[in-house]
């Protein structure tokens, strides 16, 4: 039995032609991610293969770690080893590809005005965190979070919603699933944490000889500046568990 495809609209023409680059971009330089096939571009929708299975759970995340450092050492070797965090990347049709500091600076910058960040004191130390990990090698962020990938009934892993993409340090995409992980189920464990790290670093090893460097303390600074970025989401999404920053006593 065949099944219809999925189909899903854009708010605009912009949007949905970026969800199209993006889909592009991660089937050649990012190829350990599996993507559903892409039938259909209409002016606004894109009609996707439909792929039938679960989200993300916990007990996934040593696979998905191990997938995420596959992925992001194929796209540094092949596209991302002379881009820069602070300075737009480009596309093959010269459109820029998000850099890792200014948007998410405006976004730090807007959470204090949101009142996720209480004072300047904890906005400043935010945006200090950010300069600080914007070193080492590229990787990209694409949302890793448990909607975003299905699991199959076979047990395969399916990369689908290119609707973000932006450059970022090697592990921060994987911070990003552990915090998301944690909003939806729950703190995990630090051996689970530990383990994932530990995954992803020797996976995104073997691409060069630099990237498995990601510690345990740049993991816990990525997912600090994700806590105040994904802090408008709790109680949406299904994320029901907050993730509380220990930035220094700031928040």
């Amino acid at each position: 039995m065949t099944l219809p495809p999925f189909t899903k609209h854009y708010e605009t023409l912009e949007r949905a032609a970026g969800a199209v680059r993006h889909y592009r971009w991660i089937k050649e330089h990012a190829k350990p991610l599996r993507q559903p096939a892409l039938h259909e571009i209409g002016p606004a929708s894109l009609a996707f293969e439909r792929v039938e299975g679960r989200s993300v759970r916990p007990d996934d995340l040593p696979r998905m770690a191990e997938l995420l450092g596959r992925a992001h050492g194929a796209a540094w070797r092949s596209d991302l080893q002379s881009a820069s965090l602070g300075t737009p990347h480009h596309f093959n049709d010269g459109t820029p590809f998000d850099d890792y500091l200014g948007p998410r600076a405006i976004a730090l910058r807007r959470r204090h005005v949101q009142g996720y960040l209480p004072n300047k004191v904890a906005l400043y130390a935010m945006l200090g965190l950010l300069e600080e990990t914007a070193q080492g090698p590229l990787a990209f962020y694409k949302d890793s979070n448990p909607r975003n990938f299905i699991i199959t009934a076979a047990g395969d892993i399916v990369t689908v919603d290119t609707d973000d993409l932006s450059l970022a340090p090697m592990g921060y995409d994987l911070a990003k699933l552990i915090a998301t992980l944690h909003l939806t189920y729950g703190p995990l464990t630090d051996q689970a944490v530990n383990a994932a790290l530990c995954a992803y670093n020797t996976a995104a090893g073997c691409y060069g000889s630099r990237l498995d460097a990601t510690d345990r303390g740049r993991l816990d600074d990525f997912l600090a500046l994700h806590a105040v970025l994904t802090a408008p989401y709790v109680g949406r999404n299904g994320y029901r568990w907050p993730l509380r920053s220990h930035l220094r006593g700031t928040l």
